[in-house]
């Protein structure tokens, strides 16, 4: 009985301390930071979507030529700011998961720096945030192969596409980045957690999967 109670109070210690990790505040400012990471976002994508470009243009108040540039520039100038204030954060509190922000705010950090160029100094954070159920899996996934996709490599999980041409001239348009053992990609992305499969994927992006391989791409 009394291992049990000793037991039964270290449980509520640690639940107390988990309780005391919580940062309001901190989820506050992440919220708006995460607000800010895709405030002109949706309607780049927008732009880029044929079928919602014209109708988008008519409600926006710049010309349509320089739409696409008027907005990247925003985005730009918000990606800057929001870099400065998680780096600053990353030296305070490591990566802020879930236990000291809760969700979905414990993806404002990921998001941020999935949209910066320093993927690759806090990818080893995020790998033992998501280890740590900190951070969902398979966000720690995509930035993996994005920062593969940058150095040149197969991805691992199919989740990232480029425009980039192919080796011999060719421009296809956008395609899935070559994949590591491609045929076995989905059970990866379905231990990972992602809900689709490759070609889901692609789909959602506007993209008819087909495979590419590394060697033939122009690097």
């Amino acid at each position: 009985m009394k291992n049990l109670i000793v037991a039964l109070l270290i449980i509520a210690a640690g639940n107390a301390s988990a309780q005391q990790k919580f940062d309001p505040v901190l989820k506050k400012q992440l919220d708006s930071v995460l607000a800010l990471d895709q405030k002109y976002r949706e309607i780049l994508t927008y732009l880029m979507d044929p079928n919602k470009k014209d109708s988008v243009l008519k409600t926006l108040p710049v010309k349509p030529e320089q739409a696409t540039g008027y907005y990247w520039k925003l985005q730009t100038r918000a990606d800057s700011s929001n870099l400065i204030f998680i780096e600053n954060i990353f030296a305070k509190y490591g990566y802020p998961g879930k236990s000291l922000v809760g969700e979905p705010t414990n993806e404002a950090a990921w998001s941020v720096v999935q949209h910066s160029p320093k993927i690759d100094k806090y990818l080893p954070a995020i790998k033992t945030a998501a280890e740590n159920k900190e951070l969902p899996f398979r966000l720690y996934a995509m930035m993996l192969d994005r920062q593969l996709m940058y150095d040149g490599k197969e991805q691992i999980y199919g989740s990232q596409a480029t425009s980039k041409p192919l080796r011999n001239g060719q421009n296809i348009g956008y395609y899935i980045w070559p994949i590591k053992e491609a045929a076995t990609v989905n059970e990866r992305r379905k231990q990972a957690g992602f809900d689709q499969t490759v070609e889901q994927n692609a789909k959602r992006l506007g993209i008819d999967y087909k495979v590419v391989k590394i060697e033939d791409v122009k690097w």
